[in-house]
């Protein structure tokens, strides 16, 4: 089948939702010659980019965050705003099969007409979000989407990932005591920009209260990701929508002082240079892949390295110099 790159761009233009399914289905695609199209559908819709606020979300499996989506995401929607939601599901190391069940999880959301839901496998790519989700996230702003939501895998590298591509970054925290603190990584805590403590409801919620209370003083020892920023701590029942309101005055509060110190800007701009050294870094790893030369050595090579003849840096170092020449 042809795709015609001009013709795609119109049709997310014009809010075709077949038309978005098409174009992130061919950005996610790793054929030579949908990359190629891809690139060129990017380069068509870049000057409709930029003008959504993007939240990345994460937590640890069962913290709740689908069903915090959902509600925060109906209540996004009823303040006018259009929604995506990029949800990233975990993908067996095994057999390389993925459930994506996010948008099952999310069945109001998912039928209304102005949300968008589009669940993606992980695949190989560590940290919790495909290796295309950026451009996914520029393909919904193009459609029109002003509120965009990336929720990863779960807690680790995907914190890291997630918060080089998203303007503010919310963690989902479960109710408990003090020694629940020692099982958070300083480093995760530090690229919160709001922490959400769920499932506070019911009997959990004297529980919920004291780790609220608990995080908000561990937070005065940790170096905030903006200086223009104190990172708040929020009680949450994403059950019963409790607390979402306050959390959406909290995204556009934030929104509004990192927008008017000129951070949200520098921010991306950081990002989309990151961004252009990664995929410089994939590609030239694929050339050198590929490359005869090379593949000339690789069997004797990984098999010098796997003996302990030689160390990887040395057969690295004759990769490099074979690749070029």
């Amino acid at each position: 089948m042809q795709i015609n790159p001009q013709e795609l761009a119109e049709g997310i233009r014009s809010g075709d939702r077949r038309a978005l399914a098409k174009g992130i289905t061919l950005v996610e695609s790793t054929r030579a010659d949908h990359r190629e199209a891809a690139a060129r559908l990017l380069e068509l819709i870049m000057p409709y980019t930029g003008n959504s606020i993007r939240l990345g979300i994460s937590g640890v499996p069962g913290v709740g965050k689908s069903t915090f989506i959902e509600s925060f995401g109906n209540h996004v929607i009823s303040q006018g705003h259009r929604l995506a939601v990029l949800a990233v599901d975990p993908t067996s190391a095994l057999s390389g099969g993925s459930i994506l069940g996010d948008k099952t999880r999310m069945e109001t959301l998912a039928r209304h007409p102005d949300a968008y839901i589009r669940p993606s496998p992980a695949g190989q790519t560590l940290g919790g979000v495909t290796r295309r989700t950026r451009e996914t996230l520029l393909l919904c702003e193009a459609a029109g989407f002003d509120v965009i939501i990336v929720e990863t895998v779960g807690v680790g590298q995907s914190e890291t990932a997630v918060a080089q591509m998203t303007d503010m970054f919310l963690l989902l925290l479960l109710p408990g005591g003090g020694d629940e603190l020692q099982g958070i990584k300083r480093g995760i805590m530090e690229l919160a920009d709001l922490i959400l403590v769920n499932k506070a409801d019911g009997d959990q919620q004297a529980a919920a209260n004291r780790t609220v209370a608990d995080y908000r003083m561990a937070v005065h020892f940790l170096h905030p990701r903006s200086r223009h920023w104190q990172v708040q701590v929020e009680p949450l029942s994403a059950l019963q929508g409790e607390g979402v309101q306050k959390i959406w005055q909290t995204v556009e509060e934030y929104r509004q002082v990192l927008g008017d110190a000129g951070e949200i800007e520098s921010r991306r701009a950081a990002q989309a240079r990151a961004w252009m050294w990664s995929e410089t870094a994939d590609s030239l790893l694929g050339e050198l892949k590929e490359n005869e030369a090379v593949k000339a050595l690789v069997d004797q090579l990984e098999a010098d390295v796997t003996a302990g003849r030689i160390p990887a840096t040395v057969a690295a170092k004759q990769l490099v110099e074979a690749f070029l020449g």
